[in-house]
């Protein structure tokens, strides 16, 4: 992986886990699903303008059912359940269990791209999933059954994201569809696919500036940026050591917290954020290859 590839993870890492407190705040006054149809719309129409403005061959009849299939997985399904989420949990175990994305990556690669799991990459997989667990400190909000839901969405968010990352891989390899083209078209459908559901998720009372403010802010930044920059990356380093920005993201999350929410942040967090790179030089240094074929 180049200096410009780890430098883009880092960046990623920065404003998605600004996302997280972006979602704590607007969520209570939004909604969950208005919350993730404006999130999806008006990052597909910043993308739709940026790829109009640089000449970007989209080819919609072509492309029309990938584009509807990584919309769903990376933008419908993850926003929904990250909104909901933030209902129930702290920015912080939101950004914990999406930081499994990396090892459902992993594993969804051995399968549908035949890509080694070697024991290095597994082990550093592993290791940054413990490593955020000590970052945020596991085990500090009580059990209840919409936190057992709210939990449940993560994960199945963290799965549709590495979903999403090997449908991308598959379609962006060469002769595949422009990565441009995939961030713009899947955004832009995704936003259509949630049309449906706006007219039943008004809030009862017009949102404060603040709450629009961040939703915009998710839209611009952590969606249509975001995904300009991430799946470009897939293609090039594949989907397991893309997913590796989920494990900065919890430390990002935190630092953002501190720094505009006054929240403290303890010796967990230093120690945890130390797990974290490590488990980060296992998976992007490990070996990266086929996996030996099965015999029949």
């Amino acid at each position: 992986m180049s200096a410009s590839d780890l430098v883009k993870l880092v960046f990623l890492s920065a404003i998605w886990g600004g996302s997280f407190i972006f979602l704590r705040i607007a969520v209570p006054e939004t909604g969950p699903m208005l919350t993730a149809a404006l999130r999806t719309g008006l990052a597909g129409l910043a993308l739709l303008a940026f790829a109009v403005a640089t000449g970007v061959k989209m080819d919609w009849r072509r492309n029309l059912k990938p584009f509807a299939i990584v919309g769903l997985f990376a933008g419908v399904i993850p926003f929904t359940c990250f909104s909901f989420a933030a209902l129930h949990l702290p920015a912080a175990h939101s950004a914990v269990l999406n930081a499994t994305a990396p090892l459902f990556g992993a594993v969804f690669s051995v399968i549908w791209l035949e890509e080694a799991l070697t024991l290095r990459k597994l082990a550093g997989l592993l290791l940054g999933i413990v490593g955020v667990g000590i970052l945020v400190g596991i085990g500090t909000v009580a059990m209840r059954a919409p936190t057992l839901l709210a939990i449940a969405a993560c994960l199945a968010a963290a799965a549709s994201y590495a979903m999403s990352s090997i449908i991308v891989q598959k379609t962006g390899r060469p002769g595949g569809i422009h990565p441009i083209a995939m961030a713009t078209g899947s955004l832009a459908l995704g936003g259509l696919i949630m049309l449906p559901a706006l007219p039943f998720s008004l809030p009862p009372a017009m949102p404060s500036g603040l709450a629009l403010a961040c939703i915009a802010a998710m839209s611009l930044l952590s969606s249509g940026l975001a995904q300009a920059i991430f799946i470009p990356l897939i293609v090039r380093v594949g989907p397991t050591r893309a997913m590796c920005v989920s494990f900065l993201i919890p430390l990002f999350s935190m630092l953002w917290a501190y720094i505009f929410l006054q929240e403290s942040v303890g010796w967990s967090t230093l120690f945890g954020g130390i797990v974290v790179l490590a488990a980060m030089g296992l998976v992007l240094t490990s070996p990266h290859g086929k996996a030996v074929p099965r015999k029949a």
